[in-house]
């Protein structure tokens, strides 16, 4: 649009309105010109801002598309910080660091077979999860996993994500998954017999993981071959130098990133 209020012989370009720039905010409301989707900004990944409309719906639209908020052409931008501008923050799990408050707790819940695994998707996915109310509740085992689900009793707005280790055809894993899965209830999992093995072994200073032999306890085993004190001292070591979710193989981060999908999903 030009304004010709000025000299009309004037060059056009030198009345073209800016679009004004604001920055990303989560909560912020944006409509999407020409599509006619209005939502409130969730997150940002790669990239890609989420929009969330109001029933509950997310799309993602290119960071520098031009967007409406009340009614007027904006462009919105990272947040820039007093230092080290041109970074662009990031999170553990790979998501673009926007401010984001912690949410109340959702009804919804992720189930790990035990500590470790916990330990880990906090490490990596912790701010994720605060951001989207997520609570993971370690088990011991999955042994008792019917039982556990059946007194859960998941709804469409209290779904249960259940992440398992050795998730194989044929396995006992797979066979309880299997008798577990429901529409509120997504069962994902890794290949590895424990969630260690998930770490890549070059992490760990090893060019892969040891073969240990059936009957012998995993953990236990991995020390021995390995030379390490007992399994609580060297997961803590082997903790200290995950820092990214490039670190983990693809199988554990594509099965968490479905959980968080599945849990944080709103009911239709």
């Amino acid at each position: 649009m030009f304004d010709y209020d000025a000299d009309v012989l004037a060059d056009p370009a030198s009345h073209r309105r800016e679009v004004p720039v604001v920055d990303l905010r989560r909560g912020q409301i944006l409509e999407v010109p020409g599509d006619g989707w209005i939502g409130e900004v969730v997150a940002l990944r790669d990239g890609q801002v989420v929009l969330r409309d109001r029933r509950g719906r997310d799309r993602q639209f290119a960071l520098d598309s031009t967007f409406y908020v009340n009614d007027r052409p904006v462009r919105v931008v990272l947040p820039e910080r007093p230092a080290a501008r041109s970074e662009i923050p990031t999170t553990r799990s790979g998501s673009t660091s926007v401010t984001l408050r912690a949410r109340v707790a959702r009804g919804s819940r992720i189930w790990v077979e035990g500590i470790h695994d916990a330990e880990l998707l906090e490490l990596i996915w912790g701010d994720d999860l605060r951001a989207e109310g997520v609570v993971v509740e370690p088990l011991s085992g999955i042994d008792d996993l019917e039982a556990g689900v059946a007194t859960f009793a998941p709804d469409a707005e209290n779904r249960l994500g259940i992440l398992v280790d050795h998730l194989v055809p044929g396995s006992k894993e797979r066979r309880i998954a299997d008798r577990v899965r429901g529409p509120h209830v997504l069962v994902t999992g890794h290949p590895f017999v424990d969630v260690w093995a998930a770490v890549k072994p070059e992490v760990a200073g090893l060019d892969t993981w040891p073969t240990i032999p059936v009957g012998v306890a995993w953990k236990e085993g991995i020390c021995r071959a390995v030379g390490a004190g007992d399994p609580a001292t060297f997961w803590r070591g082997l903790l200290s130098r995950v820092s990214h979710y490039t670190d983990l193989d693809r199988s554990l981060v594509g099965a968490v990133e479905q959980l968080i999908d599945f849990v944080t999903e709103e009911p239709t």
